[in-house]
């Protein structure tokens, strides 16, 4: 029972769950109280000393089902039936004694084949659940990790099971010419299919459950660190997560340094006239505090040619943040400034974005008239609250960069903050402006990986706290 439980804590926390030691003592006292006789009470018992969020819930939920569907409750150990095999003495009674309890181990010697033929014939699912639990635990199917183990860890287990010499007598009734030996050799065949398919099984579940959130967590940390124009359509929907994941992060890290007060300097004079009441004894003492403003973003996005695909990355991240930053204006351009925010606020995501591409990214690529634009028409949008966020590799294919704008820009703002997507040591070569522009950005950073959209848009933010 121990280590049923034991083994459901592991799984959890391969997860991501944060099972505490505490609360894996807590689990042990309620299920001594509950039991396994119920499963959804033990479920729904569990839930409250293991699940400390919605997102740890819904993965107890689902790992629950998946755990107990996939294994009986107290699998033979490798050590039990090893003793139970060395005890035994009488062959007959070993295979006897196997074929009641599911015992397959490849030490019944003779009769190792006879218990896997009658295994794999008895249409028993408890009994054949038995013996891939024990196959399972001896060839540490837990340890899986990649679907694609799977295959090994299958071989692993008929392994265990004694399928060797099945196999043996499989070839030996297929040498065999007569139609007793052929018949014999079809009844293996199927017995062999039998026994892979609830080996397979089992691992893959056993992979669900120990292995998928690992797999998941591998290849998300490969996302974050691969180049967002290496990235394809399909990753998209593994990206999408990890996004609304770091969005939900940063918006939960500024909103507590939100919450912290100064108070490392007295306010005399307030202090007194809020005491005055009180003969000047200062009851209620008032703490200097600083000024923190809201969040407020101008995204101006260069959206064409291959820079598209990094904008689509900024913009979802800036869009996730909506709850944190709902001051936000979003502008595209290749020739033209346009304002996209509407397109963004009230059609799909992904919709907006081809819209986008498909309407602006098809011009010449023009700093110096976006600039002009920002600064002249959407003029009034910026002040000394405001942080202009722009993405591009500025190239402007020999155009006037619009330097004076730019300028005009920079001194109005709080600051200008730079993202570029082509690697420094391409700056300022062929048609880049990107180092007259750097003097009057308060920061240009390359950025190529989701991790660099982070750790610019913690920099963004961190400016308001």
């Amino acid at each position: 029972m121990e280590r049923t439980l034991t083994n459901y804590i592991r799984a959890l926390r391969l997860a991501g769950a944060g099972v505490s030691t505490t609360e894996a003592i807590d689990a042990a006292r309620t299920l001594e109280l509950v039991g396994y006789g119920d499963r959804e009470r033990l479920k729904l018992s569990l839930a409250p000393v293991l699940a400390k969020s919605q997102e740890e819930t819904a993965l107890h939920e689902r790992l629950f089902d998946l755990y107990f569907a996939s294994a009986p409750i107290a699998p033979p150990s490798p050590e039990t039936d090893q003793d139970s095999g060395e005890g035994e003495q009488d062959q007959d009674a070993s295979g006897s004694e196997g074929s009641e309890q599911g015992d397959t181990n490849p030490s019944d010697g003779g009769d190792g084949e006879m218990d896997l033929l009658s295994l794999a014939q008895s249409g028993d699912g408890s009994r054949m659940a038995m013996a891939m639990a024990k196959a399972g635990a001896l060839a540490d199917v837990d340890q899986i990790r990649f679907a694609t183990q799977v295959p090994y860890f299958v071989q692993r287990m008929l392994e265990e099971l004694g399928l060797a010499k099945l196999n043996a007598d499989l070839l030996a009734a297929l040498d065999d010419r007569t139609p007793e030996g052929q018949a014999r050799a079809q009844t293996l065949i199927e017995a062999r299919s039998t026994l892979m398919r609830a080996a397979r099984a089992h691992a893959e579940a056993r992979f669900e459950v120990f292995g998928r959130s690992a797999s998941d967590s591998f290849m998300n940390e490969v996302m974050q660190e691969r180049a967002l124009g290496a990235l394809s359509k399909a990753d998209m929907e593994r990206i999408k997560p990890l996004i609304a994941k770091m969005a939900k992060k940063l918006a939960a890290k500024h909103a507590r340094r939100k919450k912290v007060r100064n108070r490392g300097q007295l306010n005399l004079r307030k202090t007194l006239r809020a005491n005055a009441g009180n003969d000047g004894v200062p009851f209620d003492v008032i703490w200097n505090t600083k000024r923190k403003d809201k969040p407020k973003i101008i995204a101006v996005c260069d959206v064409s040619g291959s820079v598209a695909r990094y904008v689509r990355f900024l913009l979802l991240v800036l869009y996730a943040l909506k709850e944190k930053v709902a001051d936000l204006e979003t502008f595209a351009f290749s020739n033209q400034l346009v304002d996209v925010g509407q397109d963004l606020d009230s059609l799909p995501f992904d919709t907006a974005m081809e819209k986008i591409v498909a309407e602006v990214g098809n011009g010449s690529t023009d700093y110096g008239s976006a600039f002009q634009a920002l600064g002249g028409q959407y003029d009034s949008l910026i002040d000394k609250r405001t942080t202009v966020l722009i993405l591009g590799d500025g190239r402007n294919n020999q155009g006037d960069p619009g330097m004076g704008a730019f300028q005009d820009i920079a001194a109005k703002a709080k600051r200008v903050i730079w993202l570029c997507p082509e690697h420094p040591a391409s700056w300022g070569s062929g048609d880049s402006c990107l180092l007259q522009y750097k003097p009057f950005c308060a920061s240009l950073t390359y950025c190529s990986t989701i991790m660099d959209l982070e750790q610019a848009l913690d920099d963004v933010l961190m400016a308001y706290g």
